[in-house]
């Protein structure tokens, strides 16, 4: 989709209702279903964190930016990702987080983001982390200086294949509640994108496509 009349929508993606729960289940295997279910937030306590959905033109058209992690001693080591991270104290608010550590991994001035909006919170067990995404925009073409320590590669989506059905599979995985069960994902780029971050996708898309449908 050409970048500038993607821009036209941004009005309607601005008002148009999160899917939330709905959107988040597509991506969830049953047996995190039920963990889920389990869960007492208030006596987990989570670490807080903010990413950026950022959609932004190359070769005028629209692309949507996503990163491969480093490999480390961590849950989330090697993972498919939104650029962000942990909220610190000096930050204002989670917007500030999600601009800020979006800056830091790939480098992206803040000063190029327009924030538009917030989608639904998501915790994410294993880490125990309560995630904030935001969706935002950089209307000019990025020049991406990713953080060698942080971030392996970056990974430039084009719109019109995130909204392509082709790219969502089931998949047999070994997460950190079981051992090789089918997992809900998206294919992109032969990367396999599961777990919080497929889920954060789904409302994304979701919304994004009913918002392109309501106009035609």
């Amino acid at each position: 989709m050409d970048f500038q009349y993607f821009l036209k929508f941004i009005p309607a993606i601005v008002q148009a209702p999160l899917s939330a729960s709905v959107s988040h289940e597509k991506m969830i295997p049953f047996e995190r279903k039920e963990l889920l279910a389990k869960i007492n937030l208030k006596e987990r306590n989570p670490k807080e964190a903010a990413v950026t959905m950022l959609f932004y033109p190359k070769n005028q058209e629209t692309h949507l930016v996503l990163i491969v992690r480093n490999s480390y001693k961590g849950v989330h080591s090697a993972q498919i990702a939104f650029p962000g991270g942990k909220f610190e104290p000096e930050d204002i608010d989670f917007k500030t987080t999600a601009l800020r550590e979006t800056e830091e991994e790939i480098g992206i001035s803040r000063n190029k983001i327009e924030i538009i909006r917030a989608f639904t919170s998501l915790y994410i067990p294993p880490s125990n982390f309560m995630v904030y995404p935001f969706l935002g925009i950089c209307k000019e073409e990025i020049q991406f200086a990713p953080d060698p320590v942080e971030v392996a590669a970056v990974i430039e989506l084009p719109l019109a294949v995130f909204r392509n059905d082709s790219i969502l599979t089931i998949e047999n995985l070994t997460t950190s509640y079981a051992h090789q069960i089918e997992v809900p994902a998206f294919k992109i780029q032969d990367h396999i994108v599961w777990g919080a971050t497929a889920m954060m996708l789904s409302e994304l898309r979701d919304v994004l496509n009913h918002v392109f449908k309501s106009v035609n």
